[in-house]
């Protein structure tokens, strides 16, 4: 697959000049741009990829999408936040990346969806793979691919992710230029960064504990809190920066030497040390730059690409899936087991469907024993098992939820190569705590308590790793200091 994301074959430069010329009115090409790098920074399927500099009459100021005026009490929690949490000064980027649909394209997605199409009509007449519901599937991502034909979409997906991270240090999205944006072009700003796939391939060094609970903690709340998930969160479409933390802005004082423009680009100088141990060049080198980068004070922070595949939930499933998830997190795998069964597309065909709860409760107790831990289990076994089970079953689910799963499979190959220990549930609880802030009201009114007990079971399994740890801790502590005292007391009778 990252040879089909890397090699596609790329369309020429006067095909690009072509395109580019006309999402700016027809104005000439050397009035667009003070520089344009000739060479594609990459070619995927449906378009290519370049690096420019627009004119000064034409580039935007930074961040001024998300500016507002703040009262006072947002102005407090913002400096508590940049204190707290080292909030990313924001230095945008001078230069642009300029996206370029390949000519033709939709000629050739339409004729490979009709062949995908074929296949999975073929699959479906194998007994029991009709319940994969394949057809509706490719369907499904028909509409989706047809969705990246348009960068106006992939723009205005930009846009959505940019406000509700505003607030987040996690996660950051480049700025859409939407006045220049057409059918066939997308301008946005240029994310200077490092491929989380560098990351990968040489190790994230003192770094990788904090890179992976960052990816993780963006994707939970994409999930759970804002239903509007990046669906295509593959390597090469997470890129790593590294930030200071900006200075808390004073109600009465003029800030001074804060424009933006004028601040040196710190993520760059910060990239430059790194870029000559990539690809494993030199591995001890990269950790040891990584360390000395940790001890200057900067902090990694995730920039998101390629954002034209987005999932969303309707009200219906949104709820389906937060009560099967919060069954999960209550490690209730019959009460999920029914869920499934009662809120699929065809109920009145489910065989067995005691037999399906009591196979679920079985293998959520199986997840239990050994934790959420990527290290300790594979996510994409378990949902391989419980397809399966959902084929000889027919229990047939949602197409959006498969699209969900494909989310969750691509998290898990990333968080298990950066930390193998990371626990899924308990990265999971902040969020839980937002998402029942934000509903509990409402839940506790109707007499609902199912994300309190998530919370207690949640917050007390995380109590008791902690206190496990700690007696475990002190007990080597104390072994190793029983054995030193003896080794001193056998010398001296010696």
């Amino acid at each position: 697959m990252s040879q089909l994301h890397s090699n596609a074959p790329a369309h020429s430069l006067h095909e690009t000049k072509r395109i580019i010329q006309r999402a700016f009115d027809g104005r000439p090409f050397d009035q667009i741009f003070e520089e344009f790098d000739k060479q594609p920074l990459g070619v995927g399927a449906i378009a290519q990829v370049y690096k420019a500099k627009l004119k000064p009459d034409l580039a935007a100021p930074g961040d001024h999408d998300l500016e507002e005026q703040r009262d006072f009490r947002q102005n407090v929690r913002k400096n508590v936040d940049t204190l707290i949490k080292r909030t990313p000064q924001r230095v945008p980027s001078s230069y642009v990346a300029i996206k370029v649909l390949h000519p033709g394209v939709e000629r050739v997605v339409r004729r490979d969806l009709r062949i995908m199409g074929f296949f999975a009509s073929l699959l479906n007449v194998i007994p029991t793979i009709e319940w994969l519901s394949l057809p509706d599937e490719v369907r499904q991502f028909g509409e989706m691919m047809r969705l990246q034909l348009d960068l106006r979409i992939e723009s205005a997906n930009l846009t959505i992710f940019r406000k509700n991270f505003k607030e987040r240090t996690t996660a950051w999205f480049p700025y859409p230029y939407t006045e220049f944006t057409t059918r066939q072009v997308l301008v946005e700003e240029f994310a200077q960064g490092i491929p989380l796939s560098d990351f990968m391939e040489n190790g994230g060094g003192i770094f990788q504990q904090e890179i992976a609970e960052e990816g993780l903690d963006a994707f939970l709340r994409m999930l759970l809190i804002d239903n509007f998930v990046h669906a295509d969160l593959h390597p090469g479409n997470i890129m790593v920066r590294f930030y200071q933390s900006s200075k808390p802005r004073l109600l009465f004082k003029k800030q001074e030497g804060e424009d933006p423009q004028t601040q040196p680009d710190v993520t760059e100088q910060v990239l430059e040390r790194l870029r000559p141990f990539r690809h494993r060049k030199d591995t001890k080198a990269w950790e040891s730059e990584l360390i000395k980068i940790d001890n200057e004070g900067f902090r990694p922070q995730l920039i998101f690409i390629d954002t034209g595949l987005v999932t969303e939930l309707n009200a219906t499933n949104r709820r389906n899936f937060l009560d099967l998830f919060k069954a999960v997190a209550e490690f209730d795998g019959y009460k999920a087991g029914h869920l499934m069964c009662e809120r699929c597309r065809q109920p009145d065909a489910v065989i067995d469907e005691e037999i399906f709860s009591l196979k679920m409760q079985h293998l959520v107790l199986g997840v239990k024993s050994r934790t959420l831990a990527l290290g300790n289990m594979k996510i994409g076994d378990i949902l391989n098992e419980v397809l399966s089970m959902v084929r000889n079953h027919h229990v047939r689910m949602e197409g959006d939820f498969v699209n969900v799963v494909i989310s969750i499979l691509l998290l898990e190959g990333i968080g298990r190569n950066l930390d193998p220990d990371m626990d899924l549930l308990s990265s999971a609880l902040p969020i839980l705590r937002q998402l029942g802030a934000q509903s509990g009201s409402g839940m506790l009114r109707q007499g609902d308590f199912s994300m309190l007990k998530v919370w207690a079971g949640l917050e007390a399994r995380k109590f008791l790793q902690a206190s496990i740890e700690d007696v475990r801790t002190r007990f080597i502590h104390s072994v190793n200091i029983t054995i030193r005292s003896f080794r001193l007391l056998t010398k001296a009778l010696g």
